[in-house]
């Protein structure tokens, strides 16, 4: 099998494929052997069909399957092996009648040539890069929330915010008495959470109340009906939750609440752990850099954006193979014909320029993903979420084995491997540019990040 490049332009060329009868043939023979081997065929006991037989049957039909997978690999190897680069596919230019008499063919594919980009940066290129404020109210905020997470059930004396109340919970009729009857539902042990309430009336009936107060109000509206919601509140089933809109009378008996953790040593390790934090002003310190680390991804995305705009402007003015890539993309995509197909080409064309941007710069600049790289991205993701339940103690042989199992999933850990790809491309290029850094607000940073969404108020 012989396969040769012609170039047209720069841009565009022909690839041309010889095929002789002993490329395929031998291949043909073995898929022709193995259908009289396995398939049931009328007439014939199963392995006992002679070769010509089966060629009579079924050589057509095997020889298109053999002769397109053979000289479409045979291209693809020698893209490989010859490192041309094309953008999409290679298309055949002609569909080619396959039939039984015929013994060499020449088969033409069209691809289209990427162009070749030197993508140099230097201490002369500057990028803007904006740090999110972390103000006093923030490092209060999460204080309060770190505290109240960290803090005790304790009774209490009335309903507060965050209260849990408990008491019995009994169904009224129409004039708003209890009822007695044998039907009646009657909660010995209720509790709710009127903090999760949908309806900030249902909340406002229980607010300030005390222990031996009574409370009507209507579990329906609490939850807009939710019938799981509904079932686990009156302790009945799901089917008889779902018509369940009576009002009822919760007498408290119970009232708990959260006493928020102290300022203390104990407090300080639990919430970084491992650390020796001894006083409050190093505790807030921490708190503070807690907070930067977690704004820092916002600052990260609006760089990323900011320089991949100016590096296609910068770096973008080559041309493209603008007629393959239209006739690539009406062969792959049902929606698109020759006459609607410029317009979704022209929406394309600063995604495929930055795809080459960044081909050229990771390739220049050696970055590649490793398996390695992965896998500690997938420990991180893995971490964070056992931290979500407090759980910041997992030891790392842990942490491997559930990142493995979020790498299981081939969807999820192609866009783990994107996403350690920009990160790696990212910092690359921010270590080579100046990067023009600028403190602004939480509100100004929002603005900057969506400019749009101001004007459109």
């Amino acid at each position: 099998m012989q396969v040769t490049l012609e170039k047209g332009s720069n841009l565009e060329a022909l690839i041309k494929v010889e095929v002789t009868e002993n490329d395929y043939l031998p291949k043909v023979n073995k898929e022709l052997k193995h259908i009289g081997q396995t398939r049931q065929i009328p007439g014939f006991r199963p392995g006992h069909v002679s070769l010509e037989q089966l060629r009579r049957r079924f050589g057509k039909e095997v020889k298109s399957h053999v002769l397109n997978e053979e000289v479409f690999n045979a291209v693809i190897n020698y893209l490989r092996e010859n490192k041309v680069d094309i953008l999409g596919e290679p298309l055949p230019k002609q569909v080619k009648e396959i039939n039984l008499d015929d013994k060499d063919y020449t088969f033409e594919y069209e691809v289209g040539l990427a162009p070749e980009i030197d993508i140099e940066l230097n201490k002369d290129f500057h990028a803007p890069y904006y740090n999110i404020e972390v103000t006093k109210e923030m490092v209060d905020e999460q204080d309060k929330s770190l505290r109240e997470r960290f803090g005790a059930q304790v009774p209490g004396e009335t309903v507060e915010e965050k209260a849990l109340v408990k008491g019995s919970i009994m169904q009224l009729d129409a004039d708003g008495n209890v009822r007695t009857d044998a039907d009646a539902i009657q909660v010995i042990d209720g509790i709710v959470a009127p903090m999760f309430f949908k309806s900030e009336a249902e909340v406002a009936k229980f607010a300030g109340k005390k222990v031996g107060d009574k409370v009507q109000f209507n579990p329906w509206d609490t939850c807009n009906g939710n019938e799981a919601e509904l079932a686990s509140m009156l302790h009945i089933d799901k089917e008889k939750a779902a018509d369940m809109k009576d009002n009822f009378e919760m007498a408290i008996s119970e009232i708990i609440v959260v006493k928020p953790a102290e300022h203390n040593e104990e407090f300080y390790k639990e919430v970084f752990a491992g650390s020796e934090i001894k006083d409050e002003q190093e505790f807030l310190e921490e708190l503070k850099k807690m907070i930067a680390s977690q704004l820092a991804p916002n600052s990260d995305m609006m760089f990323n954006r900011d320089v991949q705009d100016e590096l296609v402007k910068k770096f973008g003015n080559f041309e493209l193979p603008a007629e393959f890539l239209k006739k690539w993309l009406v062969a792959r995509n049902e929606g698109l014909t020759a006459e609607n197909v410029d317009a979704e080409f022209e929406k394309m064309i600063p995604g495929i320029k930055w795809e080459l941007i960044q081909g050229a710069f990771s390739r220049k600049n050696d970055i590649k993903v490793t398996e390695d790289d992965i896998l500690n991205f997938a420990k991180g993701i893995a971490y964070q979420q056992f931290a979500q339940y407090g759980m910041t103690n997992m030891d790392d042989t842990t942490l491997t084995e559930y990142a493995k199992r979020i790498l299981s999933d081939k969807n999820y850990s192609r866009r783990i491997h994107e996403d350690v790809a920009n990160r790696k491309l990212f910092n690359v290029i921010k270590a080579q540019v100046t990067l023009d850094e600028k403190t602004v607000s939480l509100d100004e940073f929002k603005k900057l990040a969506n400019p749009d969404a101001e004007t459109a108020e």
